[in-house]
C-alpha cells in the first residue's frame, strides 16, 4: 500500500497536481488502477488538516487529522541503506532511524545526505539553496521548488553539512521551513 500526505487549510487543498503526479508515477510503476484524487477529497471547511490518503487498488482510506508541526531543535544523523523511492505505507525502517536522543535525523545513504524521516532537506551556502540530488523520496514540495528554480541539486556528504549557513526542511505540510536555533549533533 501507498499513501499521499496532503495539506488542507480552511478547505483549500494544496498543490494537488504534484500529489497527483507522484501518485500517477506509483500507479504506473506497480500497474495499479488509475486514481483521480479530485474525485475523493472532500476537505473540512475550516482548520488546518493533514490528509493521509491511503491507496493500492483504489483509495483504501482517507484520514483527516488536525495538524500541529513538529518542533525541531536538535538534529542528528542516521544511516539507511534501504530504498524508499515510492511513498510506501509500511515505513517502520524509516521511522525507527531516530533513536530518540534528537528531534529529527538527517539520513545518510551511500555516504551522501538524502533527507530526514519526515521531510526533504535543503542547505543554504550563502548564495543559493541546495538539496540532495538523490533523496530517499522525492517530495512534492521539493519538486515544486526545483521546478521553480528555487532549489539546486548537488551531492552532499555528511561532513559538508557543518559548512552550510542554514538548513531548511520541506514537505507538503510545512512547505519550505528554515530551521532556527537548532543544534546539530554529530
Amino acid at each position: 500500500m501507498f499513501f499521499e500526505t496532503i495539506k488542507i487549510d480552511q478547505g483549500k487543498i494544496y498543490h494537488l497536481e504534484y500529489h497527483q503526479r507522484r501518485l500517477n508515477r506509483t500507479v504506473k510503476n506497480f500497474n495499479l488502477p488509475k486514481i483521480d484524487l479530485k474525485q475523493y477529497i472532500n476537505p473540512p471547511k475550516s482548520g488546518l488538516y493533514k490528509l493521509k490518503l491511503i491507496y493500492f487498488e483504489g483509495v483504501v482510506d482517507m484520514i483527516y487529522t488536525p495538524y500541529t508541526p513538529k518542533v525541531i531543535r536538535k538534529l542528528g544523523f542516521a544511516r539507511c541503506e534501504k530504498s524508499y523511492q515510492y511513498k510506501y505505507l509500511q515505513r517502520d525502517y524509516i521511522d525507527n532511524l531516530n533513536s530518540g536522543d534528537v528531534d529529527e535525523v538527517i539520513i545518510i545513504q551511500n555516504g551522501f545526505v538524502t533527507d530526514t524521516t519526515i521531510a526533504n532537506i535543503a542547505f543554504f551556502d550563502g548564495n543559493k539553496w541546495i538539496t540532495p540530488a538523490t533523496p530517499l523520496l522525492g517530495g512534492t514540495t521539493r519538486q515544486r521548488l526545483i521546478d521553480n528554480r528555487l532549489l539546486h541539486l548537488a551531492n552532499i556528504k555528511k561532513d559538508d553539512v557543518k559548512n552550510f549557513q542554514s538548513i531548511a526542511l520541506m514537505n507538503a505540510m510545512i512547505g519550505f521551513y528554515e530551521l532556527k536555533d537548532f543544534i546539530l549533533k554529530e
